[in-house]
């Protein structure tokens, strides 16, 4: 039998690694929320494949499912936060069909990120 591979990146990088992927979900989801509202539909696609990247690139970086949720933690929260609006009536989520796509679509782009496969990781 193999021994087990000890992983090349230590304990203290990889939560390093966890906490710049929720920074950058926060920033991802923030951007995405401005854009999708400005430029309908292209803006919705473009808040979508800029979370794509997010989740896909925070698994591979990683090689875990935990750097998909770490980004897709971020992204939740700045997602959520602007959806509540000030007491003022401002917010940026207006209602309507762009921001649900964009809450649903992300959210489920997510999934299909943690559901992927592992790359295996090189012995040598």
């Amino acid at each position: 039998m193999n021994a087990p591979v000890a992983s090349p990146v230590s304990r203290n990088a990889r939560f390093a690694w966890y906490a710049g992927l929720a920074v950058l979900g926060l920033l991802v989801g923030a951007a995405g929320a401005l854009v999708q509202a400005a430029w309908f539909p292209g803006g919705l696609l473009l808040g979508l494949l800029a979370t794509a990247g997010l989740f896909y690139g925070g698994l591979r970086a990683t090689g875990t499912q935990t750097g998909v949720a770490a980004g897709g933690a971020g992204w939740l929260v700045a997602v959520i936060l602007l959806s509540f609006g000030r007491p003022e009536g401002d917010g940026v989520f207006g209602g309507g069909v762009g921001e649900l796509l964009f809450l649903f679509g992300g959210m489920a782009v997510a999934v299909m990120c943690t559901t992927l496969s592992r790359l295996p990781r090189p012995t040598a």
